[in-house]
């Protein structure tokens, strides 16, 4: 039971840590390219970046369903 417990947690903290490391390439083109050519952007923090991140993966999500009907 506690094996199984631990096994949660760590692949909680892994998704976890994943999705940080993949809201870096966010924070990098906001802040290098979005800021210079928009006047009215400003900078972001890397949680915002993964906060956006999250947003962007909920709006723009990919439903492709292959039906051969």
């Amino acid at each position: 039971m506690r094996a199984a417990i631990m096994a949660i947690i760590g692949g909680l903290a892994l998704v976890l840590f994943l999705s940080f490391l993949l809201s870096w390439p966010v924070y990098m083109l906001w802040n290098g390219c979005l800021v210079d050519a928009v006047t009215v952007v400003k900078e972001v923090t890397w949680l915002q970046a993964w906060g956006l991140s999250c947003l962007f993966g909920l709006l723009f999500k990919s439903n492709i369903t292959n039906s051969k009907s």
